[in-house]
């Protein structure tokens, strides 16, 4: 990535988009505190990417597109394997048992194999275990891939109602439908920002003169431009 600048509110859904290859991943893993950048600034959480990356992974939920689940555990005992990951306190458990199960809507299939769930249940236990230490900020890199388009407006309900308990959402997609439902957006393409306000505004900077347009049009247009514009350097 090249020299990229943003900054995120608290309870924002925040859309990190962008073609594959467009350094998204990078900027993920160097704000969990997985990979060190080679120059700059940043904090998440109020922590610092450069010398608190180990407290940052601990302060953040993260969920990927492959849900980091054990298949061969049912859906609490993942629950509790990653309540001892996160160092939740014992006595705690038993409650955020519940409130994980209630709200992800799986305590009817807690004692069943992870993988006899279907594809729209796992993806719920897998942002339940994401959030049962109960962070500031939630990591959702590509969440809604590979599921039915039903499961994922289901999905979406489910993260603005987290949002609006005071949770930011940080989240790639490649889905421009869903990206509309951010509060804010940053299309990155090769490496820098191309972009960045909410969706609407973003539609309408690119096509004043058509308001049926849509934000995949929009991205598509932005990153054509872009394309030309390297093509010509």
């Amino acid at each position: 990535v090249d020299h990229i600048s943003f900054s995120v509110k608290k309870g924002e859904i925040f859309g990190f988009l962008g073609p594959n290859g467009a350094g998204k991943s990078t900027t993920i893993r160097m704000l969990c505190g997985i990979i060190t950048p080679t120059s700059g600034y940043g904090k998440v959480a109020g922590l610092d990417i450069f010398t608190e990356s180990e407290e940052i992974k601990h302060s953040i939920g993260y969920m990927s597109q492959k849900f980091s689940l054990y298949q061969d555990m049912t859906p609490y005992e993942n629950i509790r394997f990653y309540l001892g990951i996160y160092a939740v306190p014992k006595a705690k458990w038993g409650e955020t048992i519940d409130w994980i199960l209630d709200m992800t809507r799986l305590s009817h299939v807690k004692d069943r194999l992870t993988s006899e769930l279907p594809p729209g249940w796992r993806q719920r236990l897998a942002l339940g275990c994401a959030l049962l230490h109960r962070p500031k900020i939630i990591f959702l890199d590509e969440p809604t891939s590979g599921v039915d388009p039903a499961t994922r407006r289901r999905f979406w309900k489910l993260i603005k109602d987290i949002a609006k308990g005071g949770v930011t959402i940080f989240i790639t997609t490649h889905y421009m439908e869903e990206a509309e439902n951010c509060d804010r957006i940053v299309l990155i393409n090769g490496g820098r920002i191309a972009v960045e306000g909410p969706p609407s505004k973003i539609i309408s900077d690119i096509f004043p003169q058509n308001p049926e347009a849509t934000l995949n049009e929009a991205f598509i247009a932005l990153t054509k431009n872009s394309k030309n514009e390297s093509q010509e350097d």
